[in-house]
């Protein structure tokens, strides 16, 4: 069977960066299944990318190829959804791709709304702004738009990063059903939904060589050393973490609040989002704040640094604020994007301690500390935007703890990342918590909320409605803490 993708002998280098897929040849055949893995940074959305014909006919990176085969039908979901949106509506994005495929004006409201329950996007009003909807409700919007499409091939770029694990389940359910006459090339660290629909995986090394290609079986039977080497996610990564991980400690959580608020509401517009009776967090203490997408935690964190109009009270360290000490308390958004402030990664990294006017000498001292840790040290002279995503949320999260704050707030920090890094930064937070910083993260990875977690708050249709102590769920099987998650 002649493939219907191919490259043959692929070169390409971003400017300013390192070399990627010196000599690389691929082919994938009609009807196929391919996931592809690589540690953060290996090059695996760049790959896929030139597959689909995005490099360079889109996207002017210099590369060459000697032969290259190129599918005329084919949809992608981007790792951020926000860059593939042409519409200000959500009924005016789905209605974009249906006009371009000649779908009549009187079939419109009804295609919409299939295309929205097909992916559980479930909205009172389809003509709802995208910029008003959650991270993982623009991500299936973003399905919904490419499923829309019908294409051949789908290119699928972590479609589910943003995803509560009852939306993940739901999403790949629903691919699986609309796409099995497809060819589907994707790119997940989420490997446990796609073991009964991949058949062949290829990994790549830190530089975007292929050092593995066959059967999903035998990839992730035969090759769990070659993909621990490479910090790659596979079935069974968490539980040889865990086995190995230094038991859990109370560190130094006290019973003095360092954040505390009463009937704070917070708006966007004039419409409430979110409401907490009353709450707060102590020194040392690690809460991981949990719920469906939209439900309203992202808009929790950001009313907690009264990023939106707020009404209620906010206390730090006792004392009532209108305005947040942002040398106490700093906040990781969930797009890395929006807090970059420098040209360079090593620039970003010392803002805030030269902020501060630091000894220069003690400035460097840390921020090599940092890259090294946040394994960057090898992008440091890269702006910012020319990092991968997985690389973009490490650049983020340094930046936010060099400096180490009395209170973290961190909008899903491990989306994106490879299994090396996840734990890594997952230990360096644990490190501050132990060191008295209070933590709060917003996650939908149920392993995080089990393993490291002194505190589970559940947001629920914008209220704050469930805080309980993690203990019950120290201690016991995964799959019952998993559950009572």
């Amino acid at each position: 069977m002649e493939p219907i993708i191919q490259l043959n002998h692929l070169r390409l280098k971003y400017p300013g960066g390192e070399r990627l897929f010196d000599d690389l040849s691929i082919e994938i055949k009609k009807g196929e299944k391919v996931l592809i893995l690589g540690s953060s940074g290996s090059g695996k959305s760049t790959l896929i990318q030139v597959l689909a014909g995005l490099i360079p006919n889109v996207v002017e990176v210099p590369m060459l190829v000697e032969e290259q085969t190129l599918s005329e039908s084919w949809g992608y979901v981007f790792q951020d959804p926000d860059a593939q949106f042409c519409m200000p509506y959500v009924d005016e994005e789905l209605a974009f791709v249906l006009e371009n495929l000649a779908v009549p004006k009187r079939k419109m409201q009804s295609r919409i709304a299939e295309a929205l329950n097909l992916v559980g996007l479930h909205l009172t009003n389809p003509h709802t702004k995208i910029q008003q909807l959650s991270g993982g409700m623009k991500q299936r919007l973003a399905i919904a738009s490419v499923l829309s499409m019908e294409p051949d091939v789908l290119f699928l770029d972590e479609p589910t990063a943003l995803l509560d694990p009852d939306g993940t389940r739901g999403v790949w359910d629903t691919i699986k059903k609309v796409a099995n006459d497809k060819t589907v090339i994707i790119v997940e660290h989420k490997v446990e939904h796609l073991l009964d629909f991949v058949e062949r995986i290829i990994v790549l090394d830190s530089h975007g060589k292929i050092v593995a290609d066959g059967a999903s079986a035998n990839i992730f039977g035969k090759s769990t050393t070659l993909l621990n080497e490479y910090g790659i996610w596979y079935p069974g990564s968490w539980e040889s973490y865990l086995n190995t991980r230094k038991k859990f400690s109370k560190g130094n959580i006290t019973v003095e609040p360092v954040l505390k608020v009463k009937e704070l509401s917070g708006f966007r517009g004039k419409e409430k989002k979110i409401y907490v009776d009353e709450a707060e967090i102590c020194k040392g203490e690690w809460i991981s704040v949990i719920g469906e997408n939209g439900a309203g935690k992202s808009t929790l964190l950001e009313s907690f640094m009264k990023l939106l109009k707020t009404e209620g009270t906010l206390e730090i360290n006792g004392e009532k604020v209108k305005n947040i000490p942002t040398d106490l308390i700093t906040f990781v958004f969930q797009n890395p994007e929006f807090q970059f402030v420098t040209k360079s990664v090593e620039a970003e990294v010392a803002y805030t301690l030269r902020l501060k006017k630091l000894d220069e000498e003690l400035v460097l001292e840390k921020v090599e500390e940092m890259l090294r840790l946040f394994q960057l040290d090898q992008v440091r002279h890269h702006h910012p935007y020319q990092l991968s995503l997985g690389q973009k949320r490490r650049l983020s999260v340094a930046a936010a703890v060099i400096h180490q704050p009395s209170i973290l707030l961190l909008d899903e920090p491990t989306f994106g990342q490879d299994s090396r890094n996840t734990f890594a930064m997952l230990e360096w937070l644990e490190g501050l918590k132990e060191a008295g910083v209070a933590i709060l993260m917003v996650t939908h990875d149920e392993h995080i909320v089990a393993e490291f977690s002194d505190t589970i708050w559940t947001v629920k249709n914008g209220v704050l409605i469930d805080k309980r102590s993690n203990e019950r769920l120290r201690g016991r099987g995964e799959k019952d803490a998993v559950g009572a998650i």
